[in-house]
């Protein structure tokens, strides 16, 4: 199919999405929803962190030009290229399985494996929720201690619902981050029931323009050819055996985010008994099973205190 066939046919498809219906990124499994279709660019908007990203038609043509060379492998892309992978798969003529990206001219078109419709799109409070209820049924029923000695079934949903809970759970944390760094001074520590967080800071490295470094190195007497293409790793080794400073070569970001350095399992056990107490006043069938499970429970939370 023609560039301008293909960027045409992909607006339609985007513009036809059922309201609410998202995307999931190949890799990182991340939701995002079309905002908008322009002539040049699509607006996306992820659900994870409401960041807004332009994905342009002229780097749709760099993927198609690959594409016809052959499939894209899914775990080689880069996270700036998992949203244009997923768009394409929109395409009748464009499909994806668990390995690559494909061009097949004779699909007839179905739905993209990286979509989901409005009704699956739950928020990911009560995503974690339910893949946490999932796991922890899975868990009960097996001994995860032994993970060979699980029959392929077992195994594969253990797999599946912890790599759900992982994900889940990860981007609700990113969304308490930005609150709670609100809230944190510099030498801050805030405490919750389970836990304890501080805020801090560490810097990230982006090598400047091409002409920027040459000139630096020039300044400082250094071949080009050390670091002939800019190679980071060679960039390194120069910084580290030369008088040649960090900030000649480097554009230094620093990146804020929260860590946490505490957990009180105590707190935890003394919660889980007041809600024990509580079921207790509870004479009926799911009394008794909610006290069977916290039971459970508070035997595993006394064998890690004990342990600790």
């Amino acid at each position: 199919m023609e560039p301008d066939d293909t960027w045409t046919s992909l607006r339609r498809h985007c513009e036809a999405l059922e309201p609410g219906a998202e995307l999931l990124t190949p890799v990182s499994e991340r939701p995002f929803g079309i905002e908008r279709t322009d002539d040049d660019r699509l607006v996306v908007r992820f659900g994870d962190s409401g960041e807004t990203r332009p994905l342009w038609r002229e780097q749709f043509v760099v993927f198609l030009e690959r594409l016809d060379e052959g499939a894209v492998p899914i775990e080689g892309l880069q996270p700036g290229v998992e949203p244009y992978a997923s768009v394409l798969t929109l395409a009748p003529a464009y499909t994806a399985d668990n390995d690559a990206v494909r061009y097949d001219p004779d699909a007839t078109g179905g739905e993209s494996p990286f979509l989901v419709s409005a009704a699956a799109a739950r928020d990911p409070p009560e995503r974690v929720h339910d893949d946490a209820r999932l796991l922890a049924a899975v868990l009960e029923r097996i001994d995860a201690d032994e993970p060979a000695a699980l029959d392929t079934e077992a195994l594969t949903d253990l797999y599946v619902l912890a790599s759900d809970t992982q994900h889940g759970a990860d981007r609700l944390r990113r969304s308490a981050r930005d609150p709670l760094l609100e809230r944190l001074g510099p030498d801050q520590r805030l405490h919750g029931r389970y836990g304890t967080v501080r805020r801090t800071t560490r810097e990230r490295q982006r090598p400047k323009d091409e002409a920027t470094i040459f000139e630096a190195l020039d300044d400082h007497g250094i071949p080009r050819e050390w670091v002939t293409g800019i190679d980071r790793d060679k960039l390194d080794v120069v910084l580290a055996v030369t008088d040649l400073e960090e900030d000649d070569v480097y554009d230094v970001d620093e990146d804020v985010f929260v860590q946490k350095v505490g957990v009180d399992e105590d707190e935890k056990y003394t919660r889980l008994q007041g809600l024990a107490d509580r079921i207790d006043d509870l004479a009926d069938a799911e009394g008794e099973e909610l006290r069977a499970e916290l039971d459970a429970i508070e035997d595993r939370l006394e064998e890690a205190l004990s342990a600790g």
